[in-house]
């Protein structure tokens, strides 16, 4: 991806090397625990694990509980602790991280009336947000009290070093992915999910889940369909990564292999056929009227 150069955005909050405070761990709790606590999580605030928590032991080993308890509650500027010297790769990450979300800036500005831009926090270790205090184990996720985006830079090397997806365009997809999750915020698609929780069973309500994060993968290949016919900045292999990263984040790969099996009716984000598929629809049309996952009969 070209991103050297380019326009990086203002809305960058550097909080690497700072204490986000936060709570203890918990006693042991069975993974597939989790998916009834999701009703609880899945309001308007709650709202907000919405890429990492699915990777959570797979990536980590963290104590699902610890995490839950945790949520209890231009040039970019960077004020970061002075005493925080990040490595000149990570400092790279950052500035291209930066890049892509003034990429994201161009295009929404452009879709969505009366857009507001999201800011991008940068984290290390532990945060605190309008949704509670999170750990860098919660993966990047999107807070709709405070319409921010909060990424521990480390989790890209978590993504490629224990799942496969590497490459700058996998990073790429990962913030387009959670600005989608924003784009959602802003036009009422979240208060609408956040109207049926406590009216859907189980099932009924992961199977809800699923349609949120596949209109969100949607949004990022709009994103990317967008910056590429407006600025060119794809090069060869950049295209499979971002589908490799859809795919490596799937329920039924990641299912597969944490525990060896697949529980469809657990399903919070989607296979990886329907992630894969979804970002290429939208990269391929860039016609955000495409993306009504909520209202397809097939996913």
């Amino acid at each position: 991806m070209k991103w050297q150069g380019r326009r990086k955005s203002s809305n960058i909050e550097d909080r690497r090397g700072q204490s986000g405070g936060g709570f203890g761990g918990g006693r042991g709790i069975s993974p597939m625990l989790l998916i009834p606590l999701f009703r609880l999580l899945f309001s308007k605030a709650g709202l907000v694990i919405v890429a990492g928590i699915a990777l959570l032991l797979f990536l980590t080993g963290t104590n699902p509980l610890t995490l839950l308890q945790q949520f209890v509650g231009g040039e970019p500027q960077y004020a970061q602790s002075t005493d925080y010297q990040p490595s000149p790769e990570e400092q790279a990450l950052a500035e291209q991280t930066a890049v892509v979300l003034a990429d994201t800036e161009d295009v929404w500005n452009k879709i969505v009336d009366g857009y507001r831009e999201p800011t991008l926090v940068l984290f290390s270790g532990q945060v605190n947000s309008a949704c509670g205090s999170a750990s860098s184990a919660s993966g990047p996720f999107y807070c709709p009290g405070d319409e921010k985006l909060y990424i521990d830079l480390s989790f890209f090397s978590e993504m490629e070093h224990k799942l496969g997806a590497e490459g700058d365009f996998a990073q790429a997809y990962v913030v387009g992915h959670e600005v989608g999750h924003h784009v959602q915020n802003l036009t009422g698609t979240m208060d609408q999910v956040n109207a049926m929780r406590g009216q859907l069973s189980q099932t009924e309500f992961n199977q809800l889940m699923v349609r949120v994060e596949l209109q969100a993968d949607f949004y990022a290949g709009v994103w990317a369909h967008h910056t590429q016919k407006n600025k060119k900045i794809m090069e060869p292999g950049d295209l499979e990564e971002a589908l490799n990263a859809a795919s490596a984040i799937g329920d039924d790969r990641l299912q597969k292999r944490a525990t060896g099996r697949v529980v469809p009716d657990s399903f919070t984000h989607g296979t990886s056929a329907q992630r894969v598929r979804w970002f290429r629809k939208g990269f391929e049309t860039g016609d955000v009227n495409q993306g009504d996952t909520f209202n397809a009969s097939e996913l």
